[in-house]
């Protein structure tokens, strides 16, 4: 085993601690080559496609993505932003708002960064920016509020991957899911009450989901049941009747069964039978993306309208709301416990690493 070259270490800094966003992913640019490279990252993660390595090859480098990436880039192309990708974008702003929220209730040294789990900036070059910063202890924070195996765990497997390349590895704490967390739905409830306020309410409440081949829950995956319980609480939130919401899922991809209530053909029934509007919000997207921004609102809104509805609306995700920032950070506090210090005094923490240092020099330490 050949490890990675260590940083520069210098006796007499203060470590810091280490908080690093992790979010699905992007290509580079709504380009058919970009989007080839970023499905073939994508779509090779074992755990992202269950199906036995030798057939998924074949059809993963025979099919999939000789037809996908063109028509997956002219998705991309429809909801590009200036600064690029919709999801980077957002997810950058969340990780430098909240280093901004922490600042002020943190006093002890820390670093926050934001990393991708499929493309770029990759979370082991996240790791290496913090470990060259001095962090010897990092806390990753997959920005998936529901835990699945293809989401949640493949960031950690990412990143335990990436430490066992290491000699002088990192503390790593792993956050498993916030979907219950008070300060999450609270802070959904107030990102869609502020929509409501402006535009009115609707008939009906759409909580789309991502969705997952059934046999995910079948064998034990919680990410369904989590799903319900967060459509629950938000509900209860906004004090809506059951009649007034559904919880679904979306992004079904082949021909095996997924969860259900698919979105789609939700949308379809909805407009059928006379819903006048409906409002579509997205709970386990934090940021927007090619999910949100495409696929529910331009393809559901096309699906509800053409099948007979009149309005249809979708509530942006809770990207930057301040509100979101703040549950963020006390989620993120909660996760440092006894890692940080309101009482921090640097002046001290110095002197203290000074002393050790002329300790280890005496012991023959270079620096």
């Amino acid at each position: 085993m050949t490890y990675l070259t260590e940083p520069p270490f210098q006796h007499g800094t203060p470590a810091k601690t280490g908080i690093l966003l992790v979010n699905l992913g992007t290509p580079e640019a709504p380009t058919a080559p970009a989007l080839r490279r970023y499905l073939k990252e994508f779509l090779s993660d074992p755990r992202v496609v269950e199906i036995p390595r030798p057939i998924w090859w074949l059809i993963l480098n025979g099919i999939v993505l000789n037809t996908r990436p063109k028509k997956s880039a002219a998705k991309y192309a429809s909801i590009w932003m200036p600064e690029g990708s919709p999801l980077k974008v957002h997810t950058e702003r969340q990780a430098k708002l909240l280093k901004g929220w922490l600042g002020e209730r943190i006093k002890s040294p820390f670093q926050v960064e934001y990393a991708m789990r499929y493309g770029n900036p990759s979370i082991a070059s996240g790791i290496d920016l913090l470990k060259s910063a001095g962090c010897d202890r990092i806390l990753l924070l997959p920005m998936y509020p529901q835990y699945a195996a293809s989401t949640t765990a493949t960031a950690n497997d990412a990143a335990f991957s990436h430490l066992a390349r290491m000699r002088n590895a990192p503390a790593l704490r792993t956050m498993k899911h916030y979907h219950d967390d008070p300060g999450y739905i609270r802070a959904m409830a107030h990102n869609i009450r502020d929509y409501w306020q402006k535009n009115n309410r609707p008939d009906v409440l759409l909580m789309s989901f991502h969705g997952l081949p059934r046999y995910t829950l079948e064998k034990g995956d919680p990410y369904h049941c989590e799903c319900q319980k967060t459509g629950r609480l938000l509900a209860e939130a906004l004090g809506l009747r059951a009649d007034q919401y559904r919880v679904t899922f979306q992004s079904r991809f082949g021909k095996a069964e997924w969860l259900q209530p698919y979105t789609d053909k939700t949308l379809e029934a909805l407009g059928r039978e006379g819903v006048n509007r409906v409002d579509a919000v997205c709970p386990g997207f934090v940021a927007d993306c090619v999910e949100t921004l495409e696929e529910i609102a331009q393809e559901g809104k096309e699906t509800f309208l053409h099948a007979g509805g009149k309005s249809f609306h979708y509530i942006p995700a809770l990207n930057e709301h301040p509100d979101w920032i703040e549950a963020l950070g006390n989620i993120t506090l909660s996760n440092l416990y006894g890692w940080t210090d309101k009482e921090f005094d640097e002046t001290l923490a110095r002197q203290s690493l000074q002393d050790s240092a002329r300790r280890a020099a005496r012991l023959g330490a270079k620096n």
